[in-house]
């Protein structure tokens, strides 16, 4: 069986890599190791718990109180079931997708596990026992990545728990939840716990979270979540997580013990290439499970690419899916634009963050002047009507020239609302645009004209003085 192109993985970045390589005419052939297809991404990250978080703003209410008080619920109790119920859905409609698309573009789907026999051979073994070698001119691995899993915890899958766990294997929803980790992912999920009534207590020891965001965001989303009932423990190390009767019981190195019914210990993720013998190919990872690669996603092997969670940041499947594109588009000789593609952030947390470009704190460490322009949806008609009174757009503009030199955004539609400008920056346009532009009435997007008018006034100001 040989191939111009083998894929190994079909998360966002193997998808891609296949389908552009067979839209290009090439005999593409993509193997998965699981029963269903999509990888992390659909069967357990990216899409099922975004479908969490959507079917608990939608059972709780919680986005509807600042209209109709604080005791607003749509449903009294919510269950697991409530939430599994929605994210079935989701999940199988998208598995459906995947495999129309791949077998629409006809790309092979080989079901097994894969290793490298040399630099052009992988070695399947199949779900049924059988074992076949293909033959691959290219190969790309996009194999993503599983949870880290520090040999001091005693993950048991029912009260100690990583991401997938607690997506697929959470019982019953926690009175108590600590949650260690106040990277993306431990945030995002101590704010959908906190949303349905658990009490939810937050361990790092780092001395905040999410420090590569703007600080006023973050400092607001922590803010609002200890409205929630969050407590945060910030500069405290775990050194014990143990199993007590029913429950877990948590101790920190300064000493402070924390009962709780279940622990979610997010301690990142490492590359999923245990199984790949990546030695037989001249390869190696390092002790996170990333392969080195250069711009353009070639690995030590020249024909050998990798792509994705696998060879680290950013690690989100939206980059990961450009990724697996960019490879292909490179290994067949296929130009593309070679521009740095603005690369957008997005947070799931309730409420959400998302952000394009520089952050103040980076700005000033490159001594690179900018001026601010800010828009908060309580001064909206949309916000008004929705009822979100603590969001806002951000907007950091270069006085020379007037252009954006990064834009945040916080609160609903947060991750929407950022691509307007991230679509201005990428075109090279100023603050001058949305200022002139006219927005649908009440919308958020209306921000940018809002905070762009913000930032020109007090530009204004400071060429006056």
């Amino acid at each position: 069986m040989e191939y111009d192109l083998v894929v190994v993985g079909s998360g966002p970045a193997g998808q891609k890599a296949a389908i552009q390589g067979a839209k290009l005419g090439r005999n593409v052939a993509l193997v998965e190791r699981h029963v269903a297809l999509g990888g992390a991404c659909v069967n357990t990250g990216t899409i099922p718990s975004k479908t969490i978080r959507e079917a608990i703003l939608y059972l709780t209410g919680l986005n509807q109180r600042a209209i109709y008080g604080q005791s607003y619920r749509l449903k009294e109790v919510v269950s697991i079931e409530d939430i599994a119920l929605r994210t079935r859905h989701v999940v199988e409609r998208e598995r459906d997708i995947i495999r129309d698309q791949l077998r629409r573009n006809h790309v092979t789907v080989l079901d097994g596990c894969a290793r490298f026999v040399d630099q052009h051979q992988l070695e399947i073994d199949g779900r049924d026992s059988a074992t076949r070698r293909v033959t691959a001119t290219h190969i790309v691995i996009a194999t993503g990545s599983v949870p880290a899993h520090p040999p001091e915890i005693d993950f048991n899958k029912t009260t100690i728990l990583d991401s997938d766990d607690v997506v697929l294997r959470l019982a019953k929803l926690p009175g108590t939840i600590v949650v260690v980790g106040a990277g993306v992912i431990g945030i995002e999920f101590a704010s959908m716990f906190a949303a349905l009534g658990s009490k939810v207590t937050v361990v790092d020891a780092r001395p905040t979270m999410l420090d590569f965001c703007d600080p006023e965001i973050v400092e607001g989303l922590r803010y609002h979540l200890r409205e929630l009932n969050v407590v945060f423990r910030f500069g405290e190390r775990v050194v014990r997580v143990e199993e007590r009767g029913s429950g877990t019981l948590t101790t920190l190195a300064s000493g402070k013990l924390l009962p709780a019914d279940v622990v979610f210990y997010s301690a990142g993720r490492v590359g999923a290439v245990a199984d790949l013998e990546l030695a037989n190919a001249g390869l190696e990872a390092d002790t996170r499970g990333r392969i080195a690669v250069d711009e353009s996603y070639r690995t030590a092997v020249p024909h050998i690419y990798a792509v994705g969670d696998v060879v680290g940041f950013p690690s989100l499947a939206s980059a990961s899916a450009e990724q697996g594109r960019l490879a292909a588009c490179d290994i067949f000789d296929v130009p593309t634009s070679g521009a740095e593609a603005l690369l957008p952030i997005g947070i799931y947390s309730i409420p959400e963050i998302s952000y394009v470009g520089k952050t103040e704190t980076e700005l000033t460490e490159a001594l690179i002047p900018y001026e601010v322009g800010i828009s908060h949806y309580r001064e909206l008609a949309r916000g008004q009507i929705l009822g979100e009174s603590h969001g806002l757009v951000k907007l950091l503009v270069s006085p020379d020239d007037r252009k954006l030199l990064g834009v945040h955004a916080f609160g609903a539609g947060a991750t929407e609302v950022v691509h307007i400008g991230q679509a201005v920056m990428g075109l090279g346009g100023t603050i001058d645009y949305l200022v002139d532009s006219v927005f649908n009435y009440p919308t958020f997007a209306e921000a940018y004209k809002v905070a762009a008018l913000d930032a020109l006034n007090k530009l204004r100001a400071i060429s006056a003085a």
